[in-house]
């Protein structure tokens, strides 16, 4: 952070608001309409987006005094891991647990913060989202390592420090959705998203993985395959893990096509 930055918070800090004011998104129920309320939260240093939220739920009466239901989100490990609190803050999409309200209003200069569900899965009330077609684009793509049987295989294969490294990258994926909410290809053009094409990589990368490599790039040769990236590069930019996606994206795409023009001859 810079020196006006720090000086900015340092004056800030300083001067704090009485209140904090949360402008929600609130649906009863999936077919309902959309609405705004406006909570007001006494202001606290180091308070998150998550805390905040349960303050509303402890007394939930918008900032005009009227009562209303208690907002509805989702929520887990509170640690920035599960990546299911994940939302649209001040219009850029995070995960709430690690959203500090002190840096959100140094950034934004006022004392107002708006929380929406992400645009991009159905919702289903307030907050909360269903991500089921995440799990279902990994299912597709056979994100995972078959196993034979739970006897002792004993030592697993090697790999590069290198394979290793990368694998890891992609490892730390949370399936939080924000790569996807973020992209401006998914949902409105037949595209899987970098999210599942992160997890090709990660097990196409692995020896034992490899045995299912031909399944999972047929899984992505489809109408909403890989093809229609735009590379917009806004995955990388918004992904909380800072997970390679372009590089992902790259290689498993270059696959893919080699795939798909000499896969036969493997058959």
């Amino acid at each position: 952070m810079n020196e006006t930055n720090e000086h900015a918070k340092k004056k800030r800090l300083e001067n704090p608001p009485q209140t904090v004011d949360f402008r929600i998104s609130r649906r009863e129920k999936a077919d309902a309409a959309q609405h705004m309320e406006t909570f007001s939260v006494p202001y606290r240093r180091n308070l998150n987006v998550i805390s905040a939220l349960m303050e509303i739920r402890k007394n939930p009466v918008t900032k005009d005094g009227k009562p209303t239901t208690p907002p509805v989100w989702d929520m887990n490990c509170l640690e920035q891991v599960c990546g299911i609190c994940t939302m649209v803050i001040n219009g850029r999409v995070r995960q709430s647990c690690s959203a500090l309200v002190d840096d959100l209003l140094l950034v934004s200069g006022g004392n107002t913060i708006s929380l929406e569900p992400m645009s991009k899965f159905p919702n289903v009330r307030d907050l909360k989202v269903d991500r089921t077609q995440m799990f279902d684009h990994l299912k597709q793509v056979h994100a995972w390592v078959e196993l034979d049987g739970t006897h002792d295989l004993g030592a697993g294969p090697k790999m590069s420090q290198e394979t290793v490294q990368e694998r890891y990258a992609y490892s730390r994926c949370m399936t939080c959705g924000c790569c996807l909410e973020a992209c401006p290809q998914y949902g409105d053009d037949n595209y899987i998203g970098p999210q599942a094409i992160a997890q090709v990589r990660l097990f196409n990368l692995h020896p034992s993985g490899k045995m299912n490599r031909d399944e999972r790039l047929e899984g992505l040769m489809g109408d909403d395959g890989i093809q229609n990236c735009g590379n917009a590069q806004n995955c990388v930019q918004v992904c909380p893990m800072s997970l390679p996606l372009t590089r992902a994206i790259y290689e498993t795409n270059r696959e893919v096509m080699i795939h798909g023009l000499f896969g036969w001859l493997r058959k």
